[in-house]
């Protein structure tokens, strides 16, 4: 799966967790630093998932 389409996904469930938030009346304070920290952990996911292995030799 490519960087881009697995931080795509990353980023509609960051949205239906702020939207879900919202909705529950949670202060927007609250959803942008969890929505920071969602992000932060879908990168380092979609990086993770993407380092190149090493070629057997």
């Amino acid at each position: 799966m490519s960087f881009g389409l697995y931080l795509f996904g990353f980023v509609i469930v960051i949205a239906g967790a702020a939207w879900g938030m919202s909705v529950a009346h949670v202060q927007p304070t609250w959803i942008m630093i969890i929505s920071v920290v969602l992000l932060g952990i879908g990168i380092l996911a979609a990086v993770t998932n993407e380092r190149s292995k090493d070629k057997p030799s």
